[in-house]
C-alpha cells in the first residue's frame, strides 16, 4: 500500500441485500413470468446494448432498473394494444460475476452471491499467495473509470460486477 492510498469506507460495510433495489446490468439474467401467456414468459438475458427481448414486444431496456421497474414497463408495453390488464412479474435468476485478480492463487471470473463478501470471495479464488497484501484490496464497481482502496475487513461486501485486485505486498 503506497502513501498516498487513501482508504474508503462507506456503503461497502452495511449490510444491505442484494435484491433491494438491486438496479440490473449486462450479464444479469431474469425471468419473466406474464400470468396466463407461457409464450411470453421466460428467462432472458441482459444483452450488451442493456436490454431483454421479449416475445411479442421486442427489445426492453432493463440497465439501471429494478426488477419492479422492467415488471411494470414490460406491462404497460403490453397492455398497449396487445394484452387485456397484463400481469406481470420480474424476478433475478443469476447476477452478473464478479472478477478477482492478483494475488490469489486462482484470479479469473466467479459466480456472484447473495451476501458476498471480500473474504469469501479471496478463498473461492484459491485465497492468498505468500506475495499478497493482506491489509488492502482494490475494488473497481461495474461501470466505474478506476478503482478504490478498502480496508480488508470480514464485512467488505462485494457486488455483481465488481473487479477485485489482490496488490503485491511490499516488503
Amino acid at each position: 500500500m503506497g502513501a498516498d492510498t487513501t482508504i474508503a469506507s462507506g456503503p461497502r460495510y452495511s449490510d444491505r441485500v442484494v435484491d433491494d433495489g438491486y438496479q440490473l446490468g449486462v450479464g444479469d439474467r431474469v425471468r419473466v413470468t406474464v400470468y396466463r401467456e407461457e409464450n411470453l414468459s421466460g428467462e432472458f438475458p441482459v444483452g450488451p446494448a442493456g436490454t431483454i427481448s421479449v416475445p411479442l414486444i421486442g427489445a426492453v431496456p432493463v440497465t439501471e432498473q429494478t426488477a419492479d421497474a422492467v415488471a411494470e414497463a414490460i406491462r404497460t408495453r403490453l397492455a398497449d394494444g396487445y394484452l387485456k390488464d397484463p400481469r406481470v412479474n420480474v424476478e433475478l435468476v443469476t447476477l452478473r460475476p464478479y472478477y478477482i485478480l492478483g494475488e490469489v492463487g486462482q484470479p479469473g471470473r466467479y459466480e456472484f452471491a447473495t451476501g458476498l463478501t471480500a473474504m469469501n470471495a479471496i478463498a473461492t479464488a484459491g485465497g492468498f499467495t505468500p506475495r499478497s497484501e493482506k491489509r488492502v484490496l482494490y475494488i473497481r464497481e461495474a461501470g466505474a473509470a478506476g478503482e478504490q482502496a478498502y480496508r480488508l475487513s470480514a464485512d467488505l461486501r462485494i457486488w455483481p460486477g465488481d473487479t477485485l485486485r489482490i496488490g503485491e505486498r511490499l516488503f
